[in-house]
């Protein structure tokens, strides 16, 4: 407690000189390290940034929190994450996203992930309580109770949210929480903070389920080095805060157990080692700018499962992968909306896996920020999760998990943690009546996050190659399936596989590069037949993969013919194909090439209607491509 509050007095005066660029003071907070005992070496803690003193007990070092603090290249982020963003692999303590609450669903997957493994180890999800608003802490809350998992939720209560007064305003104080779940505890007394840890430490781990520790304190400084808490709190209030370090000297000095020369000599002896300590670290290097890129993906990939290519669609490859998958990765395990049998999922790609996958394929809540935070718990802790969400066009509630936990996660950590996820999902148009909700694409979202790997599938065997590489993969990845193509016969038409990685050069052509993916495809092949009428030869090329997508054969067949149009079924602006272009022609080499300007041929900048007629009219189609090809060889 005592080497917290002094690294926070130091920490302070860094940030006041410039030497560190942002602090998140835990000054008030320091009762909590009364937990730490509670837990053992292997359960794994979600913290929360104000928990210094709690992480402090359990494994992290003042040398660790500077490193931190000043960002040096010898941090575990080097410099990536903010500070007080703590990460201990080694100590099991899981890595803070900025987003508040986004850790909650995280902690409830690797507490699930335990329960399955049979073992005894508990989970501990620190949290703010402004934070608790946040629907994400309140999907963890129900998904725990629902299946009792071992997970301890420690909320610190220091009654602000930033400058908000958080009284009223915490689900505590309203009767949204049982009470058979909340037990209040005064968060500034260490003592009281270990037994009642120790009491919901001891439910969790004998198979009786959640609990929520409310702990009661107050925040002594400001909420950030930013903030100025005396421009909101009076000098009264202020002045009548409770000082967990003075009130736990002033119990044991009572007891007899410590005098108050012994705590002047502590105090003393603690400021001379943390002074060392930072002395040690403060002249610590930046990491080099050279670095920054490495660990946004693995350097390595597992053995890809051999392809054998025998399934007439892409339902049936996709059902036909998944049992393999299930069959040969006794990590993997399923989990979505409906996906049990006899259901077997909304389109039937889990139909019969249930039975054959010995408990590993699960309902889940109609919940898609639940699905997939889960997954990144369960990833992170040995498990190979593969989910489905029902349609890309609901990937909205899951977005927080997906933009600022699963990609970000191997980077911010410098590959200390991981999520080998994959998330696939039914996407696009062209089948009647899907309207705004169940026709959307919405590649360019998902390309745009950094770290996320995402492929579109458009035929039986890039559907079993793209599932095979996603599973050796130690990087998430986003696989979406054309709703118009998954149910199209392909019997007897060979389909020469393609390498991982790589784009599917569809036709050969000498004039004209036509790029496209998913239900494009078709559009591209149906215009190739069109334009041989008009003697215009057509190289159409699927990219398959959108991230990291095949430059070089992109490259190769622009060279060839020097026009390049691309085809995408998502609307223009800001939009993959888009940036496709731009990135291709800002290249002399390949500008130099050009014989006519490229095109793009996309939906309008416009939602999809429900009548069939009217989503067609929007949807690039067959005549669109023609005119645009025609108008590069004209």
């Amino acid at each position: 407690m005592m080497r917290s509050r002094e690294f926070e007095r130091r920490a302070g005066l860094l940030s006041r000189q410039g030497v560190a660029w942002f602090h998140l003071p835990s000054s008030g907070h320091e009762g909590l390290a009364g937990a730490a005992g509670a837990f053992g070496p292997d359960d794994l803690i979600f913290p929360h940034y104000r928990d210094r003193a709690l992480l402090m007990a359990r494994s992290m070092s003042v040398a660790d929190m500077t490193r931190d603090l000043i960002a040096s290249r010898g941090s575990h982020s080097r410099g990536r994450n903010m500070g007080s963003h703590f990460s201990d692999r080694r100590g099991n303590v899981f890595s803070i996203a900025s987003p508040v609450a986004s850790q909650c669903l995280p902690a409830v997957g690797a507490a699930w992930a335990q329960q399955l493994a049979g073992g005894d180890e508990v989970v501990l999800c620190s949290i703010g309580e402004a934070s608790t608003r946040q629907g994400e802490f309140f999907e963890a809350i129900m998904f725990a109770v629902d299946r009792k998992l071992p997970v301890v939720f420690l909320v610190s209560d220091n009654g602000y949210g930033i400058s908000t007064p958080t009284q009223g305003l915490a689900p505590v104080h309203m009767p949204v929480l049982h009470d058979s779940l909340v037990t209040r505890v005064d968060g500034v007394d260490p003592e009281v903070v270990r037994d009642a840890a120790l009491v919901a430490v001891r439910k969790a781990r004998t198979g009786g389920g959640p609990s929520v520790l409310w702990c009661e304190l107050d925040r002594l400084d400001s909420h950030t080095s930013s903030d100025d808490q005396r421009v909101y709190r009076s000098p009264g209030e202020i002045a009548s805060m409770r000082d967990p370090i003075q009130v736990f000297a002033d119990r044991l000095i009572l007891r007899g157990t410590l005098s108050r020369e012994d705590v002047s000599a502590e105090w003393d002896q603690v400021r001379i080692d943390v002074e060392e300590e930072f002395s040690s670290i403060i002249g610590e290097a930046v990491d080099e700018v050279a670095n920054i890129h490495s660990h946004l993906f693995s350097a390595s990939c597992n053995s890809v499962i051999e392809a054998r290519g025998r399934f007439a669609t892409i339902v049936d490859a996709i059902n036909g992968t998944l049992r393999r998958g299930l069959a040969e990765i006794p990590e993997m395990l399923m989990f979505g909306e409906d996906i049990e049998d006899p259901k077997g999922g909304v389109f039937g790609f889990t139909k019969g896996l249930g039975s054959a996958a010995g408990g590993r394929v699960f309902n889940s809540p109609l919940a898609e920020a639940t699905i997939v935070g889960a997954a990144v718990g369960l990833a992170s802790v040995g498990r190979r999760p593969v989910v489905e969400l029902q349609f890309i066009d609901f990937a909205g509630p899951a977005w927080n998990q997906i933009s600022n936990q699963v990609a970000t996660l191997r980077w911010r950590t410098v590959g200390e943690w991981a999520c080998p996820l994959v998330i696939y999902a039914p996407y696009g148009a062209y089948l009647p009546g899907g309207g705004i909700w169940h026709s959307q694409s919405n590649e360019a979202l998902f390309t745009h996050i950094p770290g996320l790997r995402v492929a579109v599938i458009g035929n039986p065997v890039d559907a079993e190659l793209v599932f095979l590489d996603a599973f050796a993969s130690d990087d998430p990845t986003l696989i979406l399936i054309p709703k118009h193509l998954m149910r199209i016969r392909h019997s007897g038409e060979f389909i020469e596989p393609v390498p991982r990685g790589r784009a599917r050069v569809v036709t050969a052509g000498t004039e004209v590069t036509l790029v496209t993916w998913g239900n494009g495809v078709e559009i591209a092949m149906n215009a190739v037949s069109v334009l041989a009428s008009h003697e215009v030869s057509v190289e159409v090329i699927d990219l398959r993969w959108l991230v990291p997508w095949d430059r070089q054969t992109v490259v190769n067949s622009l060279h060839k013919t020097g026009r390049l149009i691309v085809l995408q079924e998502d609307n223009r602006t800001s939009s993959f194909g888009a940036g496709l272009i731009t990135d291709l022609i800002t290249e002399d080499d390949n500008f130099a090439e050009l014989l006519a300007p490229p095109r793009l041929v996309a939906r309008d900048d416009i939602h999809i209607p429900f009548h069939p007629d009217l989503e067609l009219a929007v949807m690039p189609a067959l005549d669109g491509v023609v005119r645009a090809v025609l108008s590069t060889v004209d």
